[in-house]
């Protein structure tokens, strides 16, 4: 536990690149005293509206609350949404530099109705075609101009349209050529394209239903999970284990909700890591957290169970809150003790 102390402690002097799929996370709040007329649904008597960055930009606040330095990268539309997530990123002194305006498409915004403390509905709007080639080339640029000022880079891939195949081919080659620790919060389809980087943190039905796409991609017959439901750790293990030698990977950190984390490593080793979430309120954003602080704690020098540690204590603060959460270092240190 100290030296994982020790690590948070060292999170200060650590820059990381964020690049991904940028949402705006809108919560409205009220009180329920009637089902309506018109329908057999609740009437939420609002009375606030609040906003946190989602999505790639909840990574990066991830990050900033814990000291780090943070750079986010991604597209927003020329909307009012986008002026309220660029608002909230700058009051949190995250850089935005490398936030591009895409005028054909609108920002995203999923937005949830909250009575009390539970959640009555979500409501998304988003577009999820690709970035057109223009901007796809000059986010290229800005990473190939500021690869350097980075100690690791986070690809959060929430499918929206930002992370593409040759987005990932241009980074993950300058990563290793810069020999920067490369971590990806993973979508299924994509999962072919990630290989190379230092580590993936996919849930289980990620984990599941990449097995799925890569055997039907394969045409090698790679893939020997014969149940695509990954219900035992004997399912999770070899699903996991062929993915990360199929990928190249430094490790593989599989979270599974409130059986915990596991381990793979390249050398074989696997680690069963139990949740310390006392309490559950909300997962949202949870996923964020993980590779957030797993990220982090690579690049200020832990080793890759460590970092699982520290991931894991830190998803078991923010579930705990209400809402799309984030932790502190003086926070996470009070937890491990």
């Amino acid at each position: 536990m100290r030296n994982l102390k020790e690590i948070i402690a060292n999170f200060n002097k650590a820059k990381i690149l964020v690049i991904g799929d940028l949402i705006l996370d809108e919560y409205i709040w009220g009180q329920v005293e009637r089902i309506s007329p018109e329908a057999p649904v609740p009437v939420v008597w609002a009375n606030r509206r609040t906003y946190v960055p989602g999505g790639a930009a909840n990574v990066a606040n991830n990050i900033h609350a814990l000291d780090s330095r943070v750079c986010l990268l991604g597209a927003v539309g020329s909307d009012t949404n986008a002026e309220i997530l660029l608002s909230e990123l700058k009051k949190r002194k995250i850089d935005t530099k490398g936030i591009f305006v895409e005028p054909k498409r609108h920002t995203t915004v999923k937005t949830r109705i909250i009575a009390g403390h539970q959640q009555i509905v979500r409501m998304d709007w988003e577009h999820t075609h690709s970035l057109p080639e223009q901007l796809n080339s000059k986010i290229v640029s800005f990473i190939k101009k500021n690869i350097d000022n980075f100690d690791a880079v986070i690809i959060e891939d929430y499918g929206k349209g930002v992370i593409n195949n040759r987005l990932l081919r241009e980074v993950i080659s300058l990563g290793r050529k810069n020999k920067k620790i490369i971590t990806v919060d993973p979508k299924e389809e994509n999962f072919q394209y990630y290989r190379g980087v230092t580590s993936i943190t996919p849930n289980r039905k990620e984990l599941e239903n990449a097995i799925r796409n890569l055997k039907i991609r394969d045409t090698t017959n790679s893939f020997h999970v014969h149940n695509d439901r990954l219900t035992t750790d004997k399912d999770i293990d070899l699903a996991a284990s062929q993915i990360l030698k199929y990928l190249g990977l430094e490790s593989l950190l599989v979270t599974l909700g409130e059986n915990g984390m596991r381990l793979f490593e390249r050398s074989g080793r696997i680690t069963h890591i139990p949740t310390v979430a006392q309490e559950v309120f909300d997962v949202s954003g949870a996923g964020d957290t993980v590779i957030a602080t797993f990220s982090l704690a690579l690049a200020s020098n832990a080793k890759n169970l460590e970092a699982a540690h520290i991931a894991n204590f830190a998803a078991g603060i923010v579930v705990s809150k209400l809402g799309t959460a984030v932790t502190s270092r003086k926070e996470l240190s009070e937890r491990i003790g």
